[in-house]
C-alpha cells in the first residue's frame, strides 16, 4: 500500500514541474516530461487561445509547443504571466508585432 502512494505521488509532483524562463538565448520550456530551449529565431508568438488549458509557444508553419506554466485556472497569475512573456518577446524580438 506505501508503494502506491509513493507513485501516486510521484504523478503528483510530475504535473508540479513545468516551468519557463525567458533569456536571450530563448525560452527554455519544461512541461510534465523533458526540458527544451527555443530559440528566440524559432518564435512566432506566444498566445494563449481562448478556450485552451494553457498558453503556447507558436513555431513556424503552425506547430506550436504548449507552455503548462501558464494554465488558464491560475487566471490573474495567467494574465501577468503572458504580459510579462510578451514583454520579453518584444524585447528580445523586436522584429515581432506586438499585441
Amino acid at each position: 500500500m506505501a508503494g502506491l502512494g509513493v507513485v501516486l505521488a510521484g504523478l503528483v509532483l510530475l504535473f508540479a514541474r513545468p516551468r519557463l524562463r525567458v533569456g536571450p538565448a530563448g525560452l527554455s520550456v519544461r512541461n510534465v516530461l523533458g526540458d527544451r530551449l527555443v530559440p528566440w529565431a524559432d518564435v512566432v508568438d506566444v498566445s494563449f487561445p481562448a478556450g485552451a488549458r494553457w498558453a503556447r509557444i507558436d513555431l513556424p508553419d503552425d506547430e506550436y509547443i504548449p507552455l503548462m506554466a501558464i494554465q488558464a485556472v491560475d487566471k490573474e497569475r495567467a494574465v501577468d504571466a503572458m504580459d510579462t512573456v510578451r514583454n520579453l518577446l518584444s524585447r528580445y524580438r523586436p522584429d515581432l508585432a506586438t499585441h
